[in-house]
């Protein structure tokens, strides 16, 4: 016989209905982790953060501490005068050789005139010495020619002296013809010498006034102003009327084949890059545009001490009030840009590196 299932005990008719606990109910909660948990977490996500940015900047050499350069050629006039023409208007693209500027030529025309007229002078003055020099030198020649005669006239005529074949009144005659000729022998020697005195100084200034005129001519050559490579103009002030002063800049030329971008790159990097490697650069003037490039230079020394004229650049080592590590200027290229490609000059960029 099967074994009888045991008795349930009835419900009390009075007992409450089955439901979820209520509020004053106390729940049994799962037990929290140790504290250590957490400090492990922490200590282990910081680490793994320096050994991700270790990692990261090992094979990844970035900065946006960069900017775009170029060459500014400050164009100075070489000499002083007033501006009658300005052949170009700011931010206008021109070419090597093109006209900028034109100074009053009237004064400068007017010098080398001047300066033509006593040269002239110079050489008429140096033909006269010529001219006096060949007249002397033929009077020295021809009383040369007198006393050689008269020398020998004058030995014959003593044997005949003595022999009594020829009266004293010839010897004496002969002897009066040497005195003479050997006189102006001296004379034509004296005028020779001035003549040559005159010709040095007359040829030293005609050689003065020669370079003198060269002179002038310069500086009327100068009083057109023309570009000197291909650029752009940069706030150009000048007008019309303005005087242009001798080794004052004037004009600013931005060099539109000297384009760069100079990138200050923290000192712990500089130990992966090597001259021609590759580096991509953003430009902040076109940006969502990575452009290939090539490292061209890095340098060799920065300075410690701003300064404005250096001849290491400065890089700031502070940036709001923080202590960054000292940088140094590398130097981009970018490669086979394209043609519609435009740079500004100190416009900011980003550059990074694979080393």
């Amino acid at each position: 016989m099967a074994d009888e299932a045991p008795p349930i005990d009835p419900v009390p008719a009075d007992a409450p209905a089955a439901g979820p606990p209520t509020a004053s109910e106390p729940v049994v909660a799962g037990k929290r982790p140790p504290h250590w948990h957490r400090v492990v977490f922490i200590v282990g996500t910081i680490v793994a953060a320096v050994v991700a940015y270790q990692l990261f900047t090992t094979y990844i050499a970035y900065t946006d501490d960069a900017y775009v350069r170029s060459d500014l050629i400050s164009i100075a006039p070489e000499v002083t005068g007033r501006i009658i023409a300005v052949h170009v208007v700011d931010n206008q693209d021109v070419k090597a050789g093109d006209k900028l500027v034109s100074i009053d030529p009237e004064p400068f025309i007017l010098d080398v005139n001047q300066r033509q007229a006593e040269l002239d002078q110079a050489g008429a003055l140096a033909t006269g010495a010529e001219d006096e020099l060949k007249s002397a030198q033929a009077s020295l020649d021809q009383s040369t020619s007198t006393r050689t005669y008269a020398l020998e006239t004058q030995r014959r005529l003593v044997d005949l002296v003595r022999t009594n074949n020829a009266p004293r009144a010839e010897l004496d005659k002969a002897n009066d013809e040497l005195r003479r000729a050997d006189a102006e022998i001296l004379i034509s020697r004296s005028l020779i010498a001035k003549a040559q005195a005159t010709i040095i100084a007359q040829q030293a200034a005609r050689k003065s006034a020669a370079a003198e005129l060269a002179t002038a001519q310069w500086r009327l050559s100068r009083t057109e102003i023309v570009a000197p490579a291909a650029g752009s103009i940069v706030n150009l002030n000048l007008r019309v009327g303005d005087t242009a002063t001798a080794q004052v800049p004037l004009i600013g030329i931005v060099d539109a084949s000297s384009w760069r971008i100079i990138a200050n790159y923290k000192q712990d990097y500089l130990r992966f890059f090597e001259i021609g490697g590759t580096a991509w650069v953003w430009l902040d003037s076109k940006p969502w545009h990575f452009h290939r490039a090539r490292i061209g230079g890095i340098a060799r020394g920065i300075s410690r001490e701003q300064g404005q004229e250096k001849l290491m650049p400065y890089v700031a080592p502070t940036t709001d009030w923080i202590r960054l590590q000292r940088r140094v200027p590398v130097t981009l290229f970018l490669d086979n840009p394209p043609s519609d490609l435009k740079l500004y000059m100190g416009t900011d960029a980003r550059a990074v590196i694979f080393p």
